[in-house]
């Protein structure tokens, strides 16, 4: 008999870390991007939920590092490596950034393609190899990572389930 794992989730600009015994999910990925790094061999995940593409616009007196694409990213990077994960070992797969308001192409309601691209920079900057990506589009979605097969399962409003 097979017994359902666990699942870590993850809140709306929020991050938690996985390791092969659980699975990890966030829900609510309308313009939000999320964002999971993993250690294939290591058997550990990361997943973060970036709400915004970058921490300068922030004006609280206490920075939400996950809310961010610029300092969320690094932020789960380090949360990793102190899990055992090896940062030249890290990948990363992303899904979410979808357009979810059409009034026009003002930048500030851009925000979903401003989070993909942001996320993309510091995955750059990092050096870790974006592996798969299931962005934009208008639909909001869940996503779920096991960390065991590396499979990031993406539930799309509308749309049905798929993996990456």
């Amino acid at each position: 008999m097979m017994k359902t794992r666990d699942v870590v989730r993850v809140g709306i600009a929020d991050m938690n870390i996985s390791a092969a015994s659980t699975t990890i999910r966030t829900s609510g990925l309308g313009s939000c991007v999320g964002v999971v790094l993993y250690d294939e061999l290591r058997k550990i995940a990361g997943m973060v939920h970036v709400m915004l593409p970058d921490s300068s616009l922030d004006r609280s007196q206490k920075l939400n590092v996950a809310k961010f694409a610029d300092t969320g990213i690094y932020a789960l990077m380090e949360r990793l490596k102190e899990e055992g994960a090896r940062p030249m070992a890290l990948k990363a797969k992303i899904a979410g950034g979808a357009q979810m308001f059409q009034f026009g192409s003002s930048d500030t309601l851009r925000i979903g393609p401003r989070n993909i691209e942001a996320v993309k920079k510091e995955l750059k900057r990092l050096s870790i190899p974006l592996i798969a990506e299931d962005t934009g589009g208008k639909s909001g979605r869940t996503i779920e990572f096991d960390p065991l097969t590396t499979m990031l399962s993406i539930r799309t409003v509308n749309k049905g389930t798929k993996e990456i």
